[in-house]
């Protein structure tokens, strides 16, 4: 068996290293002592911004900009991203004589992209703890349950924001790049698209009273980093995923790191959970085209509305695939939430369930609920009587949905000839 590369250890060495100290250290207090007082200084001063463009209040707007978030909100994305693999996944062999170029790496990337933005946007969230614009004064639009939940979150940076430079801002430089075109008025003209998009993000989440202008700010800025050195290294990163070594067992140790890794919040917030379920996502994204990479994910795979897959055969995956997808979640919550307890009391850790296993309610303080960050989580250095295990049910779930979406489906599309 060949030994895991320098590399990969070097690279969890430091990130277990930076657990312990970092707890240690108390680093998360440290930065938010620095940070939070700033930060909601420019939340309360920017109170009179959101009041000035909510003066333009009216159901129309309310509707557009409720609309305009949930379509880049991070449901969306968990639902839109399947279909992008599935639209250029292989399920027979090409007859043509022309080679079909398939969309299979811009899924995966914008997979990995959209966990690595959740995961740095929520850990400073909850590591600055900076609250949201005060309602009242400010009117707080609420519309669907998912923008309710991202009221609970703490402001700095905007998400949704953050969210949409990087992932509109990767998809222009996809697709300039996939066409090759040197067309300056096409260039002028998708990067306009993308700031305008962009653009009405941030006022609406302004006008919906969700935040602050330094939220928005702050989401750009983080997304302009981000978006930056994805460009740079997202060729790597998917020649890492598809054809290196131990790439399975890096990720699942990387993604059991993550979980410790992330800081302790102020307050309970739902932003750990959003992260937990991300990071499974990606994982189970890994294992599958680590595994099925050269059957179904290759770029040389035929794409929607060609003669090797028409409209009705893309229509007949969805109706398979969706059913599918949902079944394994399922089974995946039902076998963790069997097994992880078991394997907890076999291991002698105490554990607690907030809210997937009645029967483990209560068994830990109120205080412990939802989150404990850091190394704090960690047996050796814990300050808890128990661990929640709903995180690693989340996790495994999660995992199991997305290593469906790109190994079990694409194989089932295979058998039926879809």
């Amino acid at each position: 068996m060949e030994s895991i590369l320098g590399w990969q250890l070097l690279f969890l060495g430091g990130t277990a290293t930076w657990i312990v100290f970092s707890s240690i250290l108390n680093v998360t207090q440290k930065l938010r002592s620095l940070t939070q007082p700033w930060v909601s200084h420019y939340v309360l001063s920017g109170t009179s911004i959101v009041l000035k463009i909510q003066k333009y209040e009216h159901r129309y707007l309310d509707a557009f900009f409720s609309g305009l978030s949930c379509v880049v909100s991070v449901p969306f994305y968990t639902a839109f991203l399947p279909l992008l693999f599935w639209v250029c996944s292989q399920s027979r062999p090409l007859r043509s004589t022309f080679v079909f170029s398939g969309h299979c790496k811009l899924a995966r990337q914008m997979t990995l992209l959209m966990a690595f933005c959740d995961y740095m946007g929520n850990c400073i969230k909850d590591v600055v703890s900076a609250p949201r614009p005060s309602s009242p004064p400010v009117r707080r639009v609420t519309a669907t349950k998912d923008e309710q939940e991202n009221a609970m979150e703490y402001g700095l940076p905007s998400s949704h924001t953050l969210n949409t430079v990087c992932l509109s801002g990767y998809l222009l430089h996809y697709i300039l790049s996939y066409s090759g075109s040197d067309d300056v008025c096409k260039e002028l003209m998708g990067f306009f698209l993308v700031c305008l998009v962009v653009g009405l993000i941030g006022v609406g989440r302004i006008y919906l009273g969700m935040h602050s202008l330094i939220d928005i700010i702050g989401g750009l800025a983080l997304g302009l980093g981000i978006l930056t050195f994805w460009l740079s290294v997202d060729e790597y990163i998917d020649d890492f995923v598809v054809s290196g070594q131990k790439v399975t067992s890096f990720w699942a140790t990387l993604s059991f790191l993550l979980l410790f890794a992330y800081p302790t919040p102020e307050l309970p917030t739902p932003s750990f959970e959003y992260h937990t379920a991300f990071d499974g996502v990606a994982l189970g994204i890994v294992i599958g085209i680590q595994q099925t990479y050269h059957q179904f994910h290759h770029e040389n795979v035929a794409r929607i509305l060609t003669p090797q897959l028409r409209l009705h055969a893309f229509v007949g995956r969805m109706l398979v695939g969706i059913p599918t997808i949902l079944l394994v979640k399922f089974c995946s919550k039902a076998l963790a939430k069997w097994i992880l307890p078991i394997l907890a009391y076999t291991l002698g850790i105490p554990v607690r369930s907030t809210s997937y296993i009645p029967a483990l309610n209560g068994a830990g303080k109120k205080s412990d609920i939802k989150q404990s960050g850091y190394a704090q989580k960690l047996l050796f250095f814990s300050k808890q009587t128990s661990f929640d295990v709903d995180t690693g049910t989340r996790l495994l779930q999660y995992a199991g949905l997305a290593w469906s979406t790109v190994d079990l489906v694409p194989s089932l599309f295979s058998h039926l000839g879809l």
